[in-house]
């Protein structure tokens, strides 16, 4: 039996999952990461802490799977980034997550300055304080010391994959790949390459940045769990889901419900864009062409349960919402904009905040909890109808913790007019990431690799109900964008 060994690092867990080559779960082992908060806006994770849950949890699921290991693919949060001193290997500050916002002011400066289209011609991307080139700018400028021992060439930078790389390897290797390079606003998605201009938009010394090298391949053989053995995938989490739901041919999307919720078409070797959404790549397989996605992102999905479990308490574990939503036949109008940190696809509005309107005496918790998530469902509908723009799309596939509730892919059916498949192995993120190791290893091709439905649900209400409903959710978000216009 072939045994291969995803690291799955997200936002609010570090994972480690052992899969056979047919994509079936031999073992699993997760822990929760801590989230930091240290001022409005802000969100942090401590990188030792990411390093040391995910070694632990592989030594779990190894120990567990009882099989010996083949390959080992990483997957990640993307946009994440850390900066360490190269000798001791040590972080020089805590990691800005994906969800910061703390550089919303510069990004809008540098659009008053016109840099705006320069950036999304050689990225795909918009402004936006979610990428990772303002967040390393800011600890360039806001460390003490960084930015001289930056330029010394003392410090090194990367995304979470480079993070775990440079452990695995014990300081050896250096290196991303291309779908989480894509990521930062500082490689040109269409030479594949970090680019000049953009470093020196950002400010950002070139000797900083790893390496980039293809989804699939060997980048470096560790010797930390005994044997020696190839990590020979990487792909940031959202291109890995693409690939693991086999969504190889262009028209083809996917869903992934985690903290956020990400949906992403396959595009084939042809770069496309489309207002309000971003261009990314997807994936090289060693020395084959780039492929191409069109990705939308809200940034609030799972995160919002977890609020209504942790600050509200009216859940005691996040399953408990679909039993709690479902005793009320609907949210009798309320309706809940999670936008806690801002509004991605198609608003990229970084000051929108977050509401619960449409409440009266009669309104309860379960109107709140089908409310949120339908919020969820709504917000992937606006990316989809983004997507429609440039191509029909009536199917979508899901995956992701959230994929698990079944009213949730019903609302997004009904809501979104769409088929909704769900593979029977969900967890198609950290099997992305180990089938990318079994290519990049030569274990296997990607003709070998398929994927089976569970479940498939169908839209049940006609358009005229979903118009209205539509309707009303885009009033509701006006409010929220309105808030902020008014704050500021």
């Amino acid at each position: 039996m072939t045994a291969l060994l995803a690291l799955d690092q997200g936002t609010s867990s570090t994972r480690s999952i052992v899969f056979d080559l047919n994509g079936k779960i031999l073992s699993v082992a997760q822990e929760e990461l801590t989230q930091h908060y240290p001022e409005n806006g802000w969100v942090e994770h401590d990188a030792e802490e990411i390093w040391q849950t995910q070694i632990r949890t592989a030594q779990q699921a190894i120990q567990s799977a009882q099989q010996p290991i083949a390959a080992i693919g990483i997957t990640n949060q993307r946009e994440t980034v850390v900066l360490w001193d190269r000798q001791s290997g040590k972080p020089i500050h805590r990691a800005i997550v994906w969800q910061d916002r703390r550089t919303s002011q510069w990004c809008q400066d540098l659009r008053n300055q016109g840099q705006e289209e320069l950036v999304r011609q050689k990225t795909g991307l918009v402004l936006d304080p979610y990428f990772s080139a303002s967040k390393i700018k800011w600890l360039l400028d806001n460390v003490e010391g960084a930015r001289k021992a930056a330029e010394q060439g003392l410090l090194a930078c990367g995304t979470i994959d480079t993070w775990l790389l440079y452990n695995l390897s014990g300081g050896q290797c250096h290196a991303t790949d291309v779908s989480n390079a894509s990521r930062t606003s500082l490689m040109n998605i269409n030479t594949g390459n970090w680019d000049d201009e953009l470093l020196q938009i950002f400010d950002i010394p070139r000797s900083l940045l790893p390496e980039i090298k293809s989804s699939a391949e060997v980048f470096y053989t560790t010797d930390m769990f005994g044997s020696p053995l190839p990590i020979a995938g990487i792909a940031g989490d959202q291109q890995a889901a693409l690939f693991g739901q086999r969504c190889i041919n262009p028209g083809m999307v996917k869903c992934t419900y985690g903290t956020g919720a990400f949906i992403m078409s396959q595009c084939g070797e042809e770069r496309k864009d489309v207002n309000g959404l971003l261009s990314t790549l997807a994936w090289r397989i060693g020395s084959e062409p780039m492929h191409y996605a069109l990705e939308g992102s809200v940034f609030s999905a799972g995160s919002s349960v977890q609020w209504l479990r942790d600050e509200l308490g009216i859940i005691n574990k996040a399953s408990d919402i679909e039993t709690l939503a479902t005793q009320v036949d609907s949210s009798e109008d309320v309706y809940f904009i999670p936008a806690f940190t801002g509004l991605g696809t198609p608003y990229w509005d970084p000051h929108a905040r977050g509401l619960i309107v449409g409440l009266t005496r009669n309104s309860n918790k379960s109107h709140i909890a089908r409310a949120c998530l339908e919020g969820i469902a709504h917000q992937v509908c606006d990316v989809v109808d983004a997507m429609r723009q440039a191509q029909s799309i009536d199917r979508l596939q899901v995956d992701g913790g959230a994929s698990a509730n079944n009213l949730l892919l019903k609302l997004q059916a009904d809501l979104g007019d769409l088929e909704i498949h769900r593979p029977q192995q969900i967890e198609t993120t950290a099997l992305g990431a180990a089938w990318l190791a079994a290519i990049g290893a030569g274990i296997c091709s990607e003709s070998d690799l398929q994927l089976n439905d569970d479940l498939q649900v169908h839209s049940r209400i006609d358009q005229s109900q979903r118009q209205v409903l539509r309707s009303r959710w885009d009033q509701a978000v006006q409010r929220a964008l309105n808030w902020a216009a008014d704050d500021s």
